[in-house]
């Protein structure tokens, strides 16, 4: 059973890149009393996700802080090394959150999982955006196809805000 609008985001541990390397920090950390954007990806780098998903977060940070956005993150089935690469590579890192789920967690705990073994990608996460009050969904738009990013684009988030 997927996440709902109203049900509250579990409190599932995620890892991040901190200055001694990696650290785990847990959803609550992040998302408790707060406004909050979280988007996720099947994978970092990979074409959709890399060209289209994230450079539109990038691009409309400051709308969606104007809309009273607290935090803003990204969540993909990778480890914190990967992760940490694709948020220097794309000048994201400091400026958007990104949590590590890499053995898909997570993804499991919210029913969004994507089995994409057939691709030799294994479990991956479905592409999706939600926004946040204080742990509790308000707003998700999961997309039917992981090559697309329509439905959880920045500006269609910017719309529900």
């Amino acid at each position: 059973m997927a996440i709902e609008v109203g049900a509250r985001l579990p409190n599932t541990t995620f890892r991040t890149m901190g200055p001694e390397g990696p650290a785990t920090v847990m959803a609550d950390e992040l998302f408790a009393g707060k406004k909050a954007v979280l988007f996720a990806v099947p994978g970092a780098f990979t074409p959709t996700c890399h060209k289209n998903h994230l450079p539109g977060y990038l691009n409309n940070l400051d709308a969606l802080k104007d809309k009273g956005v607290d935090v803003i993150a990204v969540t993909s089935v990778n480890d914190v090394f990967v992760m940490n690469a694709w948020a220097e590579a794309t000048g994201g890192k400091g400026k958007i959150e990104f949590l590590s789920d890499g053995s898909a967690d997570f993804a499991k705990a919210l029913g969004l999982e994507l089995d994409a073994s057939a691709g030799g990608l294994g479990v991956r996460s479905k592409r999706y955006a939600m926004i946040l009050d204080d742990m509790t969904v308000t707003f998700l738009a999961v997309e039917d196809s992981p090559g697309k990013a329509d439905l959880s684009a920045a500006d269609k988030v910017l719309a529900a805000l």
